[in-house]
């Protein structure tokens, strides 16, 4: 059984393209034309199942077409639209770190150079022309910037995120 907590995302289906089973899909990352990827994990009914790659096309940066092995008809391919792409954690050291969808982040410990432990990142808000992490803190939440200039260090084992924020920031 797949648990949440060894996978990532690195992107999602946006519909079927064509009629012999591939998936138009989003992403940030280049993981999957860069390195030899086996399989995506997928959601389908709210279990993750992983599903075997026959073939990875990117059209652009951010665009793609992936095709699954035993998902052959558009009727087949529809059923995925909308799902989010995982891999397995294995796969964190082939890509960089401003490539892993924000949403992974959600559970992480936040911890500041100057104030320490600051809390864990319940959501992320991208409602806003820029992400922002909402973390509980032990006084409520706090809206913190995804932003690569704040981060000094992301644990991916012990799941912490390590910041140096702005003076005053957290005081908004």
């Amino acid at each position: 059984m797949i648990l949440k907590d060894e996978i990532f995302p690195i992107g999602q289906i946006t519909k079927a393209h064509g009629l012999k089973g591939e998936l138009s899909f989003t992403t940030n990352s280049t993981i999957l034309e860069d390195v030899e990827v086996p399989f995506v994990i997928l959601e389908p009914e709210g279990l993750l199942v992983p599903f075997y790659i026959e073939s990875v096309r990117m059209k652009t940066d951010t665009t793609g077409l992936l095709k699954l092995e035993r998902v052959d008809t558009e009727e087949q391919a529809s059923e995925y639209a909308g799902l989010t792409i995982y891999l397995p954690n294995m796969f964190l050291d082939e890509i960089e770190d401003a490539e892993i969808e924000t949403e992974y982040f959600v559970g992480f410990e936040v911890t500041d150079e100057e104030k320490g432990s600051i809390g864990r990142v319940k959501a992320v808000d991208q409602s806003t022309a820029n992400a922002l992490f909402v973390v509980e803190t032990e006084s409520g939440e706090v809206l913190i910037p995804v932003a690569e200039e704040y981060i000094t260090g992301i644990d991916h084992d012990r799941k912490i995120i390590s910041l140096k924020l702005p003076e005053g920031l957290l005081d908004l």
